[in-house]
């Protein structure tokens, strides 16, 4: 396959895929946790003790602003845009906004358990109302929109390398990225797929297959602008899945559609007079997808969990003895590290996996049965 024109309808696929990431993430589906009076759940101490929950939750979810550091009291954070549709209008302010007063025209972030960080209203009864739609640019959408930026970035300078060094061994960024394009292509999408199906289906795999292996790995990074937790958030991994779904439901020749109804070697028993086995087979159709959405919303997000725990424990037991933090700070520290370094093998593996999958389905779609 013409590699240059694999590389373009990758790109024009990155434009698609973050156009809907974004807006199913900017507010209807992410979870945003900044507090009312804009201060971050950096290191919640209530009555002295750590909140370990409180701050895990604030850096594995979503959130209005960019939190950068904190000093001492001083909290450093880039302030991102609220803009949402309610009550016949449009709003527009910077979440900079919630660090002046408790709401602002009368907006504020919820803490009630089923509105919990999203941004709400007050009826006539006292009852929280979230907005029509909220499409602000929060953490995760910024975080989505640079890498769209620098996958694009990457992908056309990997092209003008293939026009200009036409024949040539492969150079720079384009000796790095090819092994890994050709592991896409002949590992994952030929075999899978099949050699006569595999070229309309290779630019969306190895979109997908990038786009997830850069986020998993930036999520690792704990300072700007990495530390977003996109992958690990279920609106992400939704869309992700949803594409596969649609992809795979128009893939479908006449003998997929067919065997779901009437699977060959099947009992007849099984398919009247209660057709159980097309029941179980065109609920597979839905499964497939939504068993990718959760295995790698679930895999990133307990992984991240996993090493917050073990630091927090260096602060529950800090508030204890601080002779017993210290010592329990040995343990955590190299729990973690272990932990980071089995994240990074998981951040490449979760990358494959959904991309294997996605050509499984494909490749079983568009098969010729006999």
């Amino acid at each position: 396959m013409n590699k240059i024109s694999s590389v373009k309808k990758a790109v024009t696929l990155i434009g698609l895929l973050t156009a809907f990431l974004v807006f199913f993430n900017g507010g209807l589906l992410a979870q945003h946790n900044t507090h009312e009076n804009g201060e971050d759940w950096e290191e919640v101490v209530v009555e002295g003790e750590f909140e370990a929950g409180e701050m895990i939750i604030e850096h594995i979810t979503d959130s209005y602003e960019w939190h950068i550091i904190t000093i001492g009291e001083t909290h450093v954070s880039i302030p991102l845009p609220v803009i949402f549709y309610d009550e016949g209008k449009w709003h527009f302010f910077m979440s900079s906004a919630f660090h002046h007063a408790d709401n602002h025209n009368g907006y504020f972030v919820s803490h009630n358990d089923f509105n919990a960080g999203k941004l709400v209203r007050l009826d006539g009864n006292g009852e929280e109302i979230r907005p029509v739609l909220d499409i602000s640019i929060t953490k995760n959408v910024l975080a989505i929109l640079m890498s769209m930026i620098f996958m694009v970035v990457v992908f056309i300078s990997v092209a003008n390398s293939y026009k200009k060094r036409v024949g040539q061994a492969p150079k720079g960024l384009q000796s790095f990225l090819e092994p890994i394009i050709l592991f896409v292509r002949d590992d994952i999408a030929k075999d899978s797929i099949g050699e006569k199906r595999y070229e309309k289906h290779l630019p969306f795999l190895l979109t997908v297959f990038f786009f997830i292996l850069m986020n998993n790995l930036l999520g690792l990074i704990p300072f700007f602008p990495g530390g977003a937790n996109i992958t690990g958030n279920i609106g992400v991994t939704g869309v992700l899945a949803l594409f596969t779904f649609i992809i795979t439901s128009f893939s479908g020749n006449k003998g997929y559609w067919m065997h779901l109804v009437n699977a060959p070697g099947v009992p007849w028993w099984l398919k009247i007079p209660i057709p159980l086995m097309p029941i179980v087979e065109i609920m597979g159709v839905f499964t497939k997808p939504f068993v990718l959405m959760v295995r790698l919303f679930a895999n990133i997000t307990a992984g991240h969990i996993i090493i917050l725990g073990f630091i927090s424990l260096i602060f529950i037991f800090g508030n204890i003895s601080e002779g017993l933090g210290y010592a329990v700070s040995i343990v955590s520290v190299g729990f973690s590290i272990f932990m980071g370094i089995l994240e990074l093998l998981v951040a490449f593996i979760q990358a494959y996996v959904f991309t294997l999958l996605s050509a499984l389905y494909f490749g079983m779609a568009s098969e010729e049965h006999h």
